[in-house]
C-alpha cells in the first residue's frame, strides 16, 4: 500500500508523483499527490477514469489539459476538473518543470495502478511511449478497469479484446500488481 510521502517516477513520460494523501489516510475517499512533469512530460495515453473525478491545480508551470478533445492551457493557481467517464490527457507545455496538485475522488485502487505502471517503466519494461507490451497492458487494464481505461476503443471493445489477452498474459506470469512495487495491496472490490 502506498504511503504519504512515497515518490514514484516514470522515466519515459517525464512524470514524478509525490503522494500527499493515499487511500489509507482518507478511508478511500481521496487520493492526492503532487505531479511533477518535465517539459514535454505527459501520461502514456489518453484515458478515462470511469468512476472517479480527477482534479488539477497548477502549482507552477504551464499545463495543457485536453478533455473530450477540447484543450485548455492552465497556469499557476488555475484549476480544472475532469468528471468520471471523460477522456482526457495533459502535457507540460512550458519550458520548466511543472507541478500540478492532482486528486482522485474516490481513491479506489489508483495508487496501486500508478505503483505498478511507474514501477514497470522504472525497471525498463515499457516501450518508447511508456507503455508495457500488449499482454502485460491487458492484464493491468483488466486489474484496474474500475480506475483506468483507455480512451479508445470503446470500453465494451476493450473488455472483449483485453479479457482473453489478459488470460494469456497471466498464464505467462504477468500480474496486475507486483510485491516489489506494492507490498501491501488494496483488495479488489467484489
Amino acid at each position: 500500500m502506498a504511503r504519504s510521502g512515497d515518490v514514484l517516477e516514470h522515466p519515459v513520460t517525464g512524470e514524478r508523483i509525490v503522494w500527499l494523501k493515499v487511500a489509507g489516510d482518507t478511508d478511500g475517499r481521496l487520493l492526492e499527490g503532487d505531479l511533477f512533469a518535465q517539459p514535454g512530460g505527459h501520461p502514456a495515453a489518453t484515458h478515462v477514469h470511469p468512476h472517479q473525478e480527477e482534479r488539477f491545480r497548477v502549482v507552477h508551470g504551464t499545463v495543457r489539459l485536453e478533455v473530450d478533445g477540447r484543450e485548455r492551457v492552465l497556469g499557476p493557481g488555475e484549476t480544472a476538473s475532469v468528471p468520471p467517464g471523460r477522456a482526457h490527457t495533459w502535457a507540460n507545455v512550458g519550458d520548466d518543470e511543472a507541478c500540478v496538485r492532482v486528486d482522485f475522488e474516490p481513491a479506489l485502487r489508483t495508487e496501486m495502478f500508478f505503483e505498478t505502471f511507474f514501477g514497470l517503466a522504472s525497471d525498463g519494461r515499457t516501450n518508447s511511449k511508456g507503455l508495457p507490451n500488449l499482454l502485460r497492458m491487458a492484464v493491468i487494464l483488466r486489474e484496474y478497469d474500475a480506475e483506468m481505461q483507455l480512451a479508445r476503443p470503446p470500453a465494451v471493445v476493450q473488455r472483449a479484446v483485453f479479457t482473453p489477452l489478459a488470460l494469456v498474459g497471466r498464464t505467462l506470469g504477468y500480474r496486475g500488481w507486483y510485491p516489489r512495487y506494492t507490498s501491501d495491496p488494496i483488495p479488489r472490490p467484489r
